[in-house]
Order: structure tokens, then sequence, then C-alpha cells
């Protein structure tokens, strides 16, 4: 895999260079309420930028029908691009159309364009090779070379991802190398004791990976709404709280194996409940009761981890030499259920070992409750291609980028 450097020594001046960003940024309307992804790839393009190049940056942003949709303009996210890079950076309000030539057209040496939501088109998103491909082939006409350092969506076989790089001389981005690093890191000469900590709402979106790190982990902790289903796997009830019925035979496979292994598997001892999800919107005060993990009330569910389990989990991060952590412990957006996830993240800032904070949610709920970045190994931008890269899957758009 080609690095940037090795692009750059080449020499880029002049030559119209596409990045593939991910500036898949939270919106409240036209506000972005997290700007890390947006963060993470200044270095590439600012770098590029520095070398005289005329950079086009390029992402998606939610999930729009593969037609124009002003709620996912990228407008916001390429006005902050230009904050951070302390220049101006040139929007073009179309993919591949008439705005986005002229703007690339328009591009001096070490400027910066962004071009409209890749998935305003339906080609990038398409599943059928030949319309991939067409869009791709468009987007390639916009470029000389490629630099794809859109970490979160390497899983996704999309054509700016996967195509377009068959399309051009291409190289890995700083961001790519860097998380790719920090993989490698989790796969490969692990440093021992290996503490995976998992949450989020779906156990079914985590089954890969834990299948797979029982194979690597020492130890495994469970939070969030997928610790219920293993809850329900050990026969306790677990009142109304999330609930994956058909999944309950997978976790009772993974706590027997777990238990041949050796592998400490660790779940919930008491849990924070409420007859009421809580109000996301006006914050309002949800008044939660602390019950064992084997006495939840039939009417009431689960909403985050009490404060033993809190104290527990501290306990079992406390040795760690490696520490990867993908999903909040609860419904960390309401300060009444936000304690479980935020001593996670603690545990995780005041340990000496090497901490990954696997993207998504967990990613977010450390900005939100206020932690420093620095205090983390590392911040992953990209939830879903950590989680299928630490399956041992092949991601499309890492693929793409070997030569």
């Amino acid at each position: 895999m080609k690095t940037i450097d090795e692009l750059l020594a080449e020499g880029v001046s002049g030559k119209r260079v596409f990045v593939r960003a991910d500036l898949n940024v939270p919106l409240d309307g036209t506000t972005i309420t997290d700007d890390g992804r947006i963060r993470a790839v200044v270095p590439t393009v600012k770098a590029l930028a520095e070398a005289g190049a005329r950079v086009v940056v390029a992402s998606h942003l939610g999930r729009p029908k593969g037609a124009p949709d002003p709620a996912f303009s990228l407008g916001p996210a390429a006005a902050r691009l230009g904050e951070l890079l302390g220049a101006d950076v040139a929007f073009a309000t179309d993919t591949v159309g008439e705005s986005a030539r002229a703007t690339v057209a328009g591009l001096s040496d070490g400027h910066v364009a962004v071009i409209e939501n890749l998935r305003f088109n339906a080609g990038e998103t398409s599943k059928d090779d030949a319309e991939r491909g067409a869009f791709a082939d468009e987007l390639a006409a916009l470029a000389d070379l490629y630099v794809g350092d859109g970490f979160g969506a390497v899983h996704r076989k999309h054509a700016s991802v996967y195509d377009l790089p068959a399309r051009l001389p291409h190289a890995a981005g700083y961001l790519i190398a860097t998380e790719v690093g920090v993989l490698k890191k989790l796969t490969e000469d692990v440093q021992r004791p290996y503490v995976v900590v998992l949450g989020g709402a779906k156990v079914s979106d985590k089954l890969g990976v834990i299948d797979h790190l029982l194979e690597k982990a020492d130890r495994i902790l469970i939070g969030g709404g997928m610790a219920y289903t293993f809850l329900k796997a050990q026969g306790h009830e677990v009142g109304i709280s999330l609930l994956q019925e058909d999944q309950v035979p997978a976790c009772r496979e993974y706590l027997e194996r777990a238990e041949k292994r050796g592998v400490e598997f660790v779940l919930p001892v008491d849990v924070l409940v409420s007859a009421e999800f809580p109000d996301l919107k006006t914050k309002a005060p949800a008044n939660p009761t602390t019950v064992a993990a084997d006495a939840i009330p039939a009417t009431e569910e689960g909403l985050d981890i009490g404060p033993e389990t809190r104290k527990l989990y501290a306990s079992k991060l406390a040795d760690a030499a490696t520490v990867f952590w993908n999903g909040p412990m609860g419904v960390f957006e309401h300060p009444d259920y936000a304690e479980g996830t935020k001593a996670v993240a603690q545990a995780l800032a005041d340990s000496p070992a090497f901490t990954v904070v696997g993207g998504g949610d967990s990613a977010a709920a450390v900005r939100t409750l206020g932690f420093d970045e620095k205090a983390f190994g590392h911040i992953s931008t990209g939830g879903g291609a950590s989680l299928e890269y630490l399956e041992g899957k092949t991601l499309p758009g890492l693929a793409a980028l070997e030569d």
C-alpha cells in the first residue's frame, strides 16, 4: 500500500488529487455537533495543499436515497474544513455535474474544494458493478491521483471507495495509515492482558467480533443494550429491556466457549432501570432505580450499568496492557444514564495501557462527556470498519489501495 509520503515525494504540484474523506458528521440542522471526523482528515488535506496539489475532497453524509437532499448537504462540513485549514474551501453543489466540473477546473495550486454528498448519486452505493463503475468513471475525470483517507467507509464496496482507486494512481492518507497501524496492534503481537469492552444496543451487531475476539482477548466486558440478551442467556429475566430473543442461543454458546477457553466474560451485576425511556431532547430527570442484574422488574428496562458494575469494570481494566472499547454502557445521551459510559471512559483515560476507542457512539460519548482525547491511545473514526477488521474480514476500501 503506497503511502501519502511516497506520493508527495513523487510530486503532486499542479495535479488534481481526489481525497476520499469521511466527513459524515452528526448535524443538528446545519450545526455540526461533533467535528472529529473532519479534524481527522486535515493532516492529509493540508500536506497535499502545501505541496501544491489541487485537492478535491469527497465524502458521503447520512443515508440520502441516491438523490439530492438538502438535509444531508456537505456544505456545513466544507465550511468547517475551511476553518480548520485556515483557508478558503470551494464548494461544488453537485457530485460530477456542471458545478463540480467548474469548481475543480477553477482550483489553483494549493487550493481545496469539496464536492457535494457522494450519495446524492445512486451510483455511489449501487450493488450493480456497471452502475457503480460508471459513477467511478465520472469521478475519475475530476482528478489525476487518488488518496483514500475515509477510514469510516472502507468496509463499504462503494464507487468512491472501491472502484475509483482502480482508475487512478492511488495511495493511503495519514488517517488510514494510522487506523490500520492501530488495528494491527489489536490483532498482531498484542500486549497482554488484552481487555475488550463492548456495548451498544444490539448484540447482533457484535456477534462477529465477539466470535473472533474469543480467540484473542483475555477478558471481555459487556454493557449497553446488548448485555440484556446475554443476561437472558444466563437464565435471568430482563423485564422490558432491549432483548434479541433470537440471539439468546448464540450468546449462550459464546459464554460456554469463553469458559472453555479461559476467557473472562464479564456481565453487569447491577443496572439502572426505569419503566419509561428517558426524554433525550428535554433531558428531564428520569429518576432511575438501581437493581441487581438478576432482579430486573417485569415492567422496567435496564438503561445503564449500575454503580457496582462500574467499580467492577474499572477493576477489570486496571491491569490491562491493551484495551479496545466499542459501544456505550447505557443511554449516555441522558445525564441520568451517562455514568456507566463515563466510568469506562475514565478507567481508560487513567490507564497506562494502549487504549483504543473504537469509533461510532463510543467516540461521540468521549467527546460529549468532556474527556481530553489525548488521554486515550487512539480514538477511531470508524466504528463499523474497526469491528469488521477485528472480525478478520477483508475491507474493500483497504484492498483497493493495495498495489
